[in-house]
């Protein structure tokens, strides 16, 4: 039954706070006037007449169509991180490689260049040195913060600069203001993969960037409950995304949507609670002696510790570590751990230790990891919520046993 009140069902959320919009934003209410967030586990719509039906599908009216592209529960989630985004419009998709995928589909053509970090998540290069290089996309990798490598890269037929920050093991930081100048002066599109920080911690658009992407199935969910993708930009972009998805289908289920949705109202809280626990980690292997040397951007020794301090507000809860030997006191010192979860996600509640070399970039060459700093003596740590001495203590196991 309506509310007497139609207007009041939703929250004004004029100059609302990052933190109100992450419990509130992209919410409508439904006739049912529920408090929650439902999820609309609907593949089709049904139209007022055939007339209705073919407006909708020609897209002279707004509305449902068909799930693979329009759905309540995803349009929500799309709303409300674009709304913590600053974006003008966000797009949907089943995981974060899909929603990287999806901008290279919707933004690239045959003949393009692509400059991309060497730096990126394992799969990610793969998308773009093998399967984009099929459909004759050329890619060229250079290090994350030679900007003169990214200068000297780029060419006439450079349309996409893509680049992950913080990265994906070693916590490198590109200057996003730098490389957003340089696309912009080329005629290119500067994409950023911020799932490290969310926008809790980093807004690429702010610095510049044209396009954001998101593994959702990290930070965003929160619990490593399920998958999820996100593309945030301009809404003049974000018709050719929609395209596309209406196209291919890499559709994110409605039920993923409203999970996320859940993980978003307390991102801001975790995230806090990550960085934090992520620095006190690092600070404590810094001085073990079995460690060579720890990654993070938190730590005043790192090399773009200013430039991380200055574009984010946080530090992130990742640390990577180099035990003292090979891969062999690497794999020694997981084993030996007994609550911290072996695991290559990442963003979870639970604390993640896993060896990147043999995980996330396993499928590279060993050029490109030596390329990429990736060493078989490397260990990355995603930080969770459990108590700091909990971990210190599963994480002197692993120390003892190398």
């Amino acid at each position: 039954m309506a509310a007497d009140n139609n207007d009041r069902l939703d929250s004004d959320l004029t100059g609302a706070r990052l933190d109100t919009l992450a419990v509130r934003a992209g919410q409508y209410r439904t006739m049912e006037t529920e408090h929650g967030e439902p999820i609309f586990t609907t593949s089709s719509y049904v139209f007022r007449s055939a007339a209705d039906a073919a407006a909708r599908f020609s897209g002279e009216e707004p509305g449902n169509v068909y799930s693979r592209y329009t759905n309540p529960t995803v349009r929500t989630l799309e709303e409300r991180m674009a709304a913590l985004e600053g974006a003008e419009q966000a797009v949907a998709m089943a995981s974060g490689m899909a929603a990287i995928l999806g901008v290279c589909m919707a933004f690239l053509e045959a003949g393009d260049h692509v400059v991309v970090s060497r730096s990126v998540f394992g799969t990610t290069t793969t998308i773009f040195s093998r399967y984009l290089k099929r459909f004759g996309v050329e890619t060229t990798f250079v290090d994350l913060t030679d900007m003169a490598g990214w200068q000297a890269a780029v060419t006439e037929g450079t349309a996409m600069l893509f680049v992950e920050t913080p990265s994906n093991p070693l916590s490198e930081v590109a200057d996003l203001k730098q490389l957003a100048s340089l696309a912009q002066a080329k005629g290119a599109l500067l994409v950023v993969d911020n799932t490290f920080c969310t926008p809790i911690l980093q807004r690429p658009l702010e610095l510049g960037a044209d396009i954001v992407v998101y593994s959702a199935t990290k930070y965003l969910d929160g619990q490593g409950r399920c998958m999820g993708g996100l593309v945030l930009g301009r809404s003049e972009q974000m018709k050719e995304m929609v395209a596309y998805l209406r196209a291919a289908g890499p559709t994110l289920s409605p039920f993923n949507a409203w999970v996320i949705l859940k993980g978003l109202e307390t991102l801001r809280l975790r995230m806090l609670a990550h960085c934090d626990t992520a620095y006190q980690l690092a600070l404590w292997l810094q001085d073990q002696p079995k460690v060579a040397r720890v990654y993070y951007s938190g730590l005043s020794e790192h090399p773009q510790h200013a430039l991380a301090s200055e574009q984010q507000s946080g530090f992130g809860g990742v640390v990577s570590f180099e035990v003292k030997g090979g891969k062999e006191e690497a794999w020694r010192f997981i084993d030996a751990t007994r609550m911290i979860s072996i695991t290559a996600n990442l963003g979870d509640t639970k604390t993640t230790i896993t060896h990147p070399a043999t995980t996330t970039h396993g499928r590279l060459s060993q050029e490109e990891r030596d390329r990429a700093g990736i060493r078989d003596s490397l260990i990355r740590v995603a930080a969770g919520l459990e108590s700091l001495e909990d971990l210190k203590a599963d994480l002197a196991r692993g120390l003892a046993a190398v």
